[in-house]
């Protein structure tokens, strides 16, 4: 792999350089980067190793007369972290089952807040538009965000891409890494009205995790100085108007199924009667089962129910599309992040008698085999909101559904290839955002071909 240590005194088997350029051609939209160090992601990025990395071009953005300029337009980057009381970060070492695994955790959740390096801060604002980059950049919380005045917000874009057209939110939900493109107009408050509070509501772990609290309920504050203040920015009724993803252009489709797993010396410790998925990893399924959901044991998460240094199974052609269904056999949510690619959701499908399909993908560890479609007819199915209707690269993949995305391997707004060499190594990868699940392989090598 590519890593190095201190002054580059020792770098892995694939390292090639200390430095590296990025030409930056792809469309104008909201990036971060953060570590990626196999096993230690969650550790580094707790530490502080990330920050936004915005795109601009103003040809296509000058005309949209959006909020611009350092003070009316701001990315941030939400965090949580607990802290000793000296003030270092704390992260608990010892595991939540040390029977189990003496450090492993499934997630991380702190109690204090972050945005943009302070804990629950306030900005003072004119009365007027302001456009936010808002980044989920925690290791495994979702945010449900608000205003406490129950203004609304409009967004403007989600992850990387503008939407077609803006939508007028009340609150908005972001998985981890996800990212709002949003616009917040403090003309509109009432002259008594001059502090509001960014509010969460989401639990931890979402869907049906513990509520937030006094703490973890408030981001931080906007107060709104009194003045008046002219404005000649606007919300345009279009914005940038990218290529709708054409089913018929895919060329492939794939199943991707979400498991969790126990390894095999805890389940012969326990005397557990479970079927077994790849060699020593099992697939587990819904809270009712024995072992993940009911017990709290899980030691870590697989994608297709095979760990990261398997043989790469995914591989793509630069320049196409392909059909994901990705298939959530877990208790809770999985943010799904693709490397490089953008996709598009199509819907997402709640499956019937997931227990049965479950026992079915355990034993197989194969979806056309266990017949997904006939798990799938009959099942609720949920468009995207209209905040998330645009070319996306992280998706939110709930419990019990099928979720359904058109993949694409080529640049956005003209569909070129990359102008780069997308074969080099070490390649890419797609995974679960929630950091400690993608450290404990709930990742996969994506390998693309010119």
């Amino acid at each position: 792999m590519a890593w190095f240590t201190a002054g580059f005194n020792e770098t892995g088997p694939t390292w090639k350089t200390a430095k590296y350029h990025y030409v930056n051609v792809q469309h104008p939209g909201n990036l971060w980067y953060h570590d990626h160090a196999l096993g230690l992601t969650r550790v580094n990025i707790l530490a502080g190793l990330m920050g936004a990395y915005v795109i601009f071009n103003p040809t296509v953005e000058d005309p949209l007369n959006l909020p611009s300029g350092a003070e009316y337009d701001r990315s941030l980057l939400i965090f949580d972290k607990s802290f000793t009381k000296n003030g270092s970060i704390y992260m608990n070492s010892t595991g939540d089952d040390p029977m189990m695994h003496l450090q492993w955790q499934p997630e991380y959740f702190g109690d204090v807040i972050i945005v943009n390096g302070k804990a629950w801060p306030y900005l003072k604002v004119k009365r007027k538009k302001y456009r936010f980059r808002i980044v989920n950049a925690s290791n495994s919380r979702f945010y449900r965000l608000a205003l406490s005045n129950e203004m609304s917000m409009t967004q403007i874009g989600s992850d990387s891409a503008y939407l077609h057209r803006p939508v007028s939110v009340k609150d908005i939900l972001l998985g981890c890494s996800e990212i709002a493109d949003i616009i917040i107009d403090f003309s509109s408050v009432s002259a008594d009205g001059d502090e509001i509070i960014l509010t969460n509501s989401a639990p931890s772990v979402y869907p049906d995790g513990k509520p937030v609290n006094n703490l973890t309920s408030k981001v931080m504050k906007f107060v709104i100085e009194k003045t008046e203040v002219s404005d000649s920015t606007e919300i345009p009724h279009k914005l940038v108007p990218y290529p709708h993803g054409k089913i018929n252009d895919s060329v492939l489709t794939r199943y991707i199924a979400l498991y969790m797993y126990m390894d095999m010396d805890m389940k012969k410790k326990m005397g557990m009667e479970m079927s077994m998925g790849n060699g020593n990893r099992m697939g587990m399924g819904n809270g009712n089962r024995m072992g993940m959901g009911m017990m709290g044991l899980e030691t870590g998460m697989l994608i297709n129910a095979v760990p990261f240094d398997a043989p790469v199974t995914e591989i793509a052609k630069q320049g196409t599309s392909e059909m994901w269904h990705v298939i959530n056999l877990s208790t809770e949510s999985h943010p799904l992040h693709i490397h490089l690619a953008l996709f598009i959701i199509l819907n997402h499908t709640q499956l019937v008698n997931v227990d049965k399909f479950t026992d079915c993908m355990t034993k197989m560890n194969d979806s056309l085999k266990c017949d997904i479609d006939k798990y799938a007819k009959g099942g609720k199915v949920i468009d995207p909101p209209p905040n998330e209707m645009g070319w996306k690269n992280v998706v939110k993949i709930d419990p019990g559904f099928m979720t359904t995305i058109l993949v694409r391997f080529s640049l956005l707004d003209s569909h070129d290839p990359y102008p780069f060499n997308v074969s080099a190594v070490p390649g890419y990868v797609y995974h679960c955002h929630m950091l400690d699940h993608e450290d404990n392989e709930m990742m996969r090598p994506l390998k693309i071909v010119s």
